[in-house]
């Protein structure tokens, strides 16, 4: 084997292939002759050359980097939107860069000022939240195209997709209120996520709606542990003996599953016949929310509709000629789903 070919010119040397060309071959290789295109593929073959696209972009104006920046890679729930985002911006003919900000502020805004330095057409950011920089994350999008997703940061970014949680939240009180006692809502006090607020706005309307008093369950705790979190705190709160036969929906699925792991270390039955002592449900679908014991009642959120709109969104900002004049924003539905837990 002969040695590794480091650039483009060498290549073009060996080959015999002008360098105009092959950058017209690898940004789009439509755009050469038929003939032309069969000479590059095989030289490529015969020199195993691959090029780097990430330099090549960086010589353009306008990249084809995509920046997709999420709170916390090891949580199931923004691994599984962030696969589905990648391989939507893939399908855009870009190259997707998906970074974690493990919970915190400093990582969130470290990523962003990463992202920035490669000059990426655009970014996808799902924000901490309350726990944000917001005069950074500002400062961010108003020098690179950004669109947020799943929660909002007032003033950031083009633009908004999220879930519409007092939609979601009123879908679950209705159901759990027709099916047996009223739900008494279990969250954290002074949770981290912007979307935690809005359900809980979200239950105390669907309950004054339907005549009911709403009852609050909240717990202390801070950090994204929700499991944690809910074990810890739930297990103290079903020790109460006043909570036998209650219904409890939860402010996200992770906080369910760690109730549902506190009962069952209490010998407490979870489930919707008559021998049980407690029925449990949960927001967002998390993907172990239907194999946890019992399965989960939940609500699932759209994420195909919320994914597919975000992207469009960003490829629009970036092919248009002016950043757009006006923030945009779109709330997606949710769909209740009836598993054992309640």
């Amino acid at each position: 084997m002969g040695r590794k070919i480091k650039t483009m010119e060498e290549f073009a040397s060996l080959s015999g292939i002008s360098r105009p060309t092959l950058s017209k071959f690898f940004n789009d290789a439509q755009s050469v002759k038929k003939s032309t295109r069969l000479k590059i593929e095989q030289a490529i073959e015969k020199h195993d050359y691959r090029p780097n696209f990430y330099a090549m972009n960086q010589n353009r104006r306008k990249t084809k980097n995509i920046g997709l920046v999420v709170p916390n890679l090891t949580d199931p729930f923004f691994a599984g939107i962030a696969r589905k985002l990648e391989e939507l911006i893939v399908l855009s003919g870009y190259n997707p860069l998906l970074l974690s900000s493990h919970g915190g502020p400093e990582q969130e805004i470290a990523n962003l000022d990463s992202l920035r330095s490669i000059k990426p057409a655009g970014v996808l950011l799902a924000p901490l939240g309350r726990a944000s920089n917001v005069k950074k994350l500002k400062d961010f999008s108003s020098l690179v195209p950004t669109v947020l997703f799943d929660a909002n940061v007032e003033g950031v970014g083009e633009a908004f997709f999220g879930s519409d949680n007092h939609q979601s939240i009123g879908l679950m009180v209705d159901y759990l209120a027709r099916t047996g006692q009223p739900p008494k809502f279990f969250e954290m006090k002074d949770p981290i996520n912007p979307n935690a607020y809005k359900r809980r706005a979200a239950y105390i309307s669907a309950m004054e709606k339907l005549g009911l008093e709403p009852e609050l369950l909240q717990i202390k705790g801070d950090g994204w542990n929700f499991e944690e979190i809910g074990f810890a705190s739930g297990r103290q709160i079903i020790q109460d003996s006043k909570y036998r036969g209650a219904t409890i929906l939860c402010s996200n699925d992770r906080l369910a599953i760690g109730l549902l792991s506190a009962a069952y270390e209490s010998g407490l039955r979870v489930g919707h016949s008559a021998e049980c002592d407690l029925r449990v449900a949960g927001h967002d679908d998390h993907p172990f929310s239907r194999y946890t014991c019992p399965s989960l009642t939940t609500i699932a959120q759209d994420y195909d509709a919320i994914g597919e709109r975000s992207v469009s969104e960003m490829l629009k900002i970036i092919d248009g000629a002016n950043r757009i004049a006006e923030r945009s924003e779109e709330l997606f539905e949710g769909r209740l789903v009836m598993r054992s837990s309640a």
